[in-house]
């Protein structure tokens, strides 16, 4: 790409990046459709302009500067965007059928999108299955299709065992996967561990992989537990089992800790219990995963987003603190959470119980 393309490019976007934040649909489709009138590559506009506004959609509302609601109102308008782009530029399939699906419960479905559309670009036969492909229904697609390969998207480690056990089905019924997605790690780590045919860090790079030819036909008789034999100590699958009760155990230890909870609300107590649950959870994975980082990165994201909206994470280290002592007897468990670098001193004000969002949602994803 020449200077002159990179400099147009960046043009683009920061156009589109101003009418998407300011919610207007109409200008965004214009500057898309002026992107392509000016001679740009059409999958240039999708991956360096749309993909690179919804990176930037997500950088803003983690930093506190855009609202939920305005988080999603600018995604839906480069979803719409997308389609646009799609009805103005269309090729002919000349090469394989790939399937584009995200896993069940990921809802962050643009980047699987963007995906379809660069693949189609590329002449590809793309069936787009969207966000929250449960695994039965997407193994009948593949046996109904018989694709060369399946692209899976997910962006929320909290999903990786159902990514998991959507990679061995789909390798149960003799179709590749290949991973994608930040869920599966910056450096595909995941993608490995959880035994996916591929990995690609980006679109383009994934259309680049299945460009260079089918991957193999995947290896029969293949388990989930042959990936990952340290579940055999039942860790991630008792405290998965029990993480409502870990929840409530947490709660009522951090009200006898900062009394300013039991003046909570009803929608604050719900929130915090919420927020309880994520860490849960992302423990949980991260014992599936056996990767501690895991854990203490989401720990580590979670107080920058509550520095950004001026909540201490003051509740953080006492929480920790008190589901080590609920899992004492859990070895691993009790390690991982020696792990986290945490720290916290601020008193908790009545309104500083939690994020206002998802803390497993690290925004919208591209």
């Amino acid at each position: 790409m020449t200077a002159a393309e990179t400099t147009v490019l960046a043009e683009h976007a920061e156009l589109l990046w101003r009418a998407v934040a300011a919610g207007d649909e109409h200008t965004a489709t214009d500057v898309v459709l002026a992107a392509l009138d000016s001679g740009l590559d059409p999958e240039s506009v999708l991956l360096d302009v749309i993909a690179g506004v919804q990176r930037r959609v997500g950088e803003e509302w983690v930093a506190n500067r855009l609202t939920v609601a305005q988080e999603h109102a600018a995604t839906a308008i480069n979803d719409r965007v997308v389609t646009v782009l799609g009805v103005r530029v269309r090729t002919k399939p000349t090469l394989g059928r790939i399937v584009v699906a995200c896993v069940d419960g990921e809802w962050h479905a643009l980047p699987a999108r963007l995906l379809s559309e660069v693949l189609k670009l590329r002449g590809f036969q793309v069936d787009y299955l969207g966000a929250q492909v449960p695994a039965p229904h997407l193994v009948t697609h593949l046996h109904r299709t018989d694709p060369e390969a399946v692209a899976l998207s997910g962006s929320l480690a909290t999903r990786l065992p159902t990514a998991h056990a959507t990679i061995t089905a789909c390798q149960a019924a003799g179709v590749p996967v290949l991973a994608g997605g930040r869920a599966f790690g910056v450096d595909g780590r995941y993608a490995r561990l959880l035994g996916a045919d591929g990995w690609a860090p980006d679109a383009r790079a994934a259309a680049d992989h299945l460009a260079a030819g089918p991957p193999p036909r995947p290896r029969s008789g293949h388990q989930p537990i042959d990936d990952l034999p340290h579940l055999g100590d039942q860790e991630y699958t008792m405290i998965s089992r029990t993480a409502q009760q870990l929840v409530k155990a947490v709660y009522t230890g951090l009200e006898e800790r900062l009394p300013v909870m039991r003046t909570y609300t009803e929608q604050q107590q719900e929130r915090t219990a919420e927020d309880l649950l994520h860490i849960v959870e992302h423990l949980a994975v991260a014992l599936y995963t056996d990767d501690p980082g895991l854990f203490t990165d989401f720990l580590g994201w979670t107080g920058d987003v509550l520095s950004s909206r001026g909540v201490p994470p003051a509740f953080l280290r006492p929480a920790v603190d008190l589901l080590s002592a609920e899992l004492r007897d859990f070895p691993r468990a009790t390690a991982f959470l020696a792990a986290h670098g945490t720290t916290a001193s601020d008193p908790l004000r009545p309104h500083d119980h939690a994020l206002a969002h998802h803390p497993s949602d690290p925004g919208p994803a591209a």
